[in-house]
């Protein structure tokens, strides 16, 4: 018997399987469209997040395709899958609904220690990373990378490093194809301007030095990004 230690998968893998399952059974067959993500998520007794974190994953494998306002159709059977991944523990694995759940506990905490530590060479680079943004969103740009550059300030003025560190395995998943993928269908320059305005609410209380109103407006914040990237296929902007 080998002692070498098999990796858990991860959950929203574990759902894509199974769908992919019962695509392969016939129950679902390739040219026809899926349930709703309600159903599937109530026939799998699994919750609705995770089984978009396994749509988009199976839609980057090209098992299935998302056609914004008509449904979610069977495109393919798909690879047969593997049961170990050598990448399994990176950050472009995670899902990205889980990321931004795991986002809203550690950086609530890390702009209210912004507020508290923050020195005027950290107020500047936010208020950069904010004017880029702006500047990105006005020329119909998605600013992520901005966007990365405004959080990463904030967590450079927190004074602990360890949190530093965890936030920048976050953002890295930011880049993971997943991540992509369902920022294509759910970011536009609309939308940004909401989360825009979700930034400079933090903004305006880490340069008051309001520790608890950063908290809030963090949490605010994160709380409608996840619902932005929870919203109904149909009120995703068309893709060109």
């Amino acid at each position: 018997m080998s002692d070498k230690s098999v990796e858990p998968q991860r959950l929203y893998r574990q759902i894509a399987k199974q769908i992919q399952d019962l695509i392969k059974s016939g129950e679902f067959a390739v040219g026809s469209r899926l349930p709703a993500e309600r159903d599937l998520a109530t026939q799998l007794s699994v919750s609705r997040p995770s089984v978009r974190e396994a749509l988009i994953a199976l839609e980057v494998e090209g098992v299935i395709e998302v056609r914004t306002g008509s449904g979610i159709y069977v495109k393919s059977l798909g690879k047969r899958p593997t049961s170990h991944s050598s990448s399994l523990n990176t950050p472009a694995e995670w899902g990205p609904l889980e990321v931004m759940r795991a986002r809203f506990f550690i950086e609530a905490e890390i702009a209210a220690l912004a507020a508290e530590h923050a020195s005027a060479s950290d107020l500047k680079a936010m208020a950069a990373a904010l004017k880029a943004m702006e500047k990105d969103a006005k020329a119909g740009r998605i600013p992520r990378d901005s966007d990365i550059a405004f959080h990463t300030a904030i967590a450079n003025a927190c004074a602990n490093s360890v949190m530093q560190d965890t936030l920048k395995l976050y953002l890295q998943a930011r880049h993971g194809p997943l991540f992509e993928r369902l920022g294509d269908y759910f970011e536009s320059p609309a939308a940004w301007g909401l989360a825009i305005a979700e930034h400079q609410e933090v903004f305006t209380a880490i340069q008051a030095h309001d520790s608890q109103g950063a908290r809030k407006t963090m949490q605010k914040h994160l709380r409608q990004a996840h619902k932005r990237f929870s919203a109904s296929w149909r009120s995703a902007p068309s893709r060109a």
